[in-house]
């Protein structure tokens, strides 16, 4: 299968939270990096969602906000990734940000020239990557 999502991750569930509405997945991915994804609970069902399955997580690269400076800043958002910025891409209309993780994992996120600007987003400068939970969409091998 092909798809558009940019950032696409395979891991094992590490921890779960079923509710009567959603279920809160945590998956390790390689390098110990943790993503947050929340789903339906009858999506967790239909997947057979459950500590140490595989899953793959994919988040699109428009889901993805860049932060560089959140000193005392405290987000409701689950998934918070620090890194490094490893490449800028300018575009006609975005720019494409790659920020390299922790565990050696790397996450794109689109955003605007004036974000790039404003952000002062170069190859090494610190910056974490921020998106909802709700915004992971799980897939599990058929």
């Amino acid at each position: 299968m092909k798809i558009s999502a940019r950032n696409v991750f395979t891991g094992k569930i590490s921890a779960i939270q079923n509710g009567p509405v959603s279920t809160e997945v945590e998956i390790t991915i390689a390098g110990g990096d943790k993503i947050i994804a929340v789903v339906t609970h009858n999506s967790s069902v239909a997947l057979g969602l459950a500590v140490g399955k595989d899953v793959t997580a994919l988040v699109k690269a428009s889901s993805i906000l860049v932060m560089t400076d959140g000193t005392g800043l405290r987000l409701s958002a689950r998934n918070c990734l620090p890194g490094r910025v490893s490449k800028v891409t300018k575009g006609a209309v975005n720019t494409e940000v790659a920020i390299q993780l922790a565990g050696g994992n790397e996450i794109h996120a689109i955003i605007t020239h004036g974000a790039e600007l404003d952000l002062g987003l170069k190859e090494g400068v610190s910056a974490t990557a921020v998106f909802k939970a709700p915004s992971v969409i799980l897939g599990v091998p058929a």
